[in-house]
């Protein structure tokens, strides 16, 4: 009987139960409400499930995210191998080529004035620098941060890694997905608040057709160019324009499907969960989150309000022609932000179609926050 009791006693012990703090069963419950998010509201799920998941992971079971160094066997823990490939920015340059081989960026070429709007929307990285330089965060930290205002988890976890601050890139990147998972909720009040309804009935004219020729020299072009100025950025850039001339080629679309289906897939699980698991309560509860969270959120609402502002003089100059509502979607999360920038217009007008002029300033905003991150880069001397 004592065989059997001390038996009992030892799997006991072994359970979670014994073993969780206060802090792994508030991130269990945050770990649900995201999970509700995704599930029942649909907020981005094909991130949210599995960052979510990832979190309820590693607050009930520690040694999910061990790593080689701290096991005893030599062996780490499964999602640890996963978040490696985030830190040496394998997996975010390959979520990039498949963002490139799912985009159509004809919307960008038609109207180049687009860029102008991408680039107005990066302010709120620019903002986020200086407040977390204002916070006490080193200017290493500070620019890893930042990159959360442009609502680009990939560019924030690539930056993040690229500068060496591993010990904040899970909030910054829980950060980052989460914004762009809550674009729907976070931009619409701004885009109303700064546009009055005149301008959000504004109808656009319709995009010239873009030719194959140059669908198709575009993101060689763009390559060269940008890599010659930041060299930093071809990771990022070049693995996005790869994506593209694979989609626009013709010629390779066995490549084309793979980038954008099953390899895109496979990468966000492996982010996701990842990305999820740094959430360990020691690692999530404490006051540099937080500060991350907030500065992330404000930056986001900067960016937003800057892309909206820029559209209004684009109103202005062109004659009224440009609705401003598609200068929020100068952000990255593409294309849930012209989604949104659609949605809002058609609330105002159901018969206003501005998603493919939104499209332009949403890629746009991918290629400036890439360049941003590449520019930080290049001020730190990292390669």
């Amino acid at each position: 009987m004592s065989y059997i009791a001390d038996t009992l006693g030892n799997l006991v012990h072994q359970t979670a139960f014994f073993n969780l703090t206060v802090g792994n069963y508030v991130m269990i419950a945050v770990a649900c409400v995201f999970l509700y998010l995704a599930i029942a509201k649909e907020y981005e799920p094909l991130l949210l499930v599995p960052i979510s998941f990832g979190m309820l992971l590693v607050n009930i079971y520690p040694d999910i995210m061990l790593s080689i160094e701290e096991s005893s066997n030599g062996v780490g823990g499964l999602l640890h191998y996963f978040y490696l490939l985030d830190e040496w920015a394998i997996l975010p340059s390959l979520i990039f080529m498949g963002v490139g081989a799912m985009t159509d960026f004809g919307p960008l070429i038609a109207n180049p004035k687009s860029f102008l709007l991408g680039a107005s929307a990066q302010f709120g990285i620019f903002a986020a620098y200086l407040g977390a330089m204002a916070l006490g965060f080193s200017d290493k930290a500070a620019a890893a941060i930042s990159i959360i205002g442009g609502a680009d988890g990939p560019t924030s976890i690539f930056l993040a890694g690229k500068l060496q601050q591993t010990a904040i890139m899970g909030p910054i990147a829980v950060a980052a997905y989460s914004y762009m998972s809550l674009v729907p909720i976070i931009q619409p009040p701004i885009m109303k608040l700064l546009t009055t309804e005149k301008e959000r009935k504004i109808k656009m004219e319709q995009l010239r057709p873009v030719s194959k020729l140059e669908k198709i020299l575009f993101p060689i072009i763009v390559t060269i160019i940008v890599s010659l100025i930041l060299p930093t950025t071809a990771p990022l850039v070049g693995m996005l324009m790869l994506g593209n001339l694979f989609r626009e080629s013709g010629v390779v679309r066995q490549l084309t499907e793979t980038a954008s289906n099953a390899l895109m897939y496979i990468v966000v699980i492996l982010l996701g969960t990842s990305v999820g698991a740094t959430t360990s309560a020691e690692a999530f509860l404490n006051w540099d989150t937080i500060k991350i969270v907030v500065l992330g959120l404000v930056a986001f609402a900067f960016g937003t309000a800057a892309g909206v502002l820029f559209g209004k003089l684009m109103c202005k100059v062109t004659g009224g022609k440009v609705n401003p509502l598609i200068g929020s979607a100068g952000v990255s999360a593409v294309p849930m932000a012209a989604r949104v920038s659609q949605k809002v217009g058609a609330e105002a007008d159901p018969t206003n179609f501005l998603l493919m002029h939104a499209m332009g300033p949403n890629v746009a905003g991918v290629i400036g926050t890439a360049v941003a991150a590449g520019t930080f880069m290049a001020i730190f001397g990292v390669m």
